[in-house]
């Protein structure tokens, strides 16, 4: 999986804002802010890469158990999902 590319992370004040482009900006009439570490998920969600990669490299960035990262990186992805910034 990986963003769509109709969405964007740019930073904006200090904070990571996610933007929508093309035919999902006319979907998605606000902006996501997003926490340091969801922005590191965004960032490796950049390229394609798994969910078990994606909790792998959380655990490695961040002082946090698996359990931990795992329900985080589920909880964000179906956010993402909701929204339609994600690819499979």
């Amino acid at each position: 999986m990986k963003i769509n590319d109709d969405f964007y992370m740019k930073e904006v004040a200090g904070l990571n804002v996610v933007v929508a482009t093309g035919e999902s900006a006319e979907n998605m009439n606000a902006m996501i802010n997003l926490n340091e570490s969801a922005a590191f998920l965004w960032k490796q969600l950049e390229n394609d890469i798994t969910k078990e990669e994606l909790i792998k490299r959380l655990t490695e960035e961040y002082d946090v158990d698996y359990e931990r990262a795992r329900v985080s990186v589920e909880k964000f992805i179906s956010k993402l999902n909701e929204i339609g910034c994600l690819s499979f």
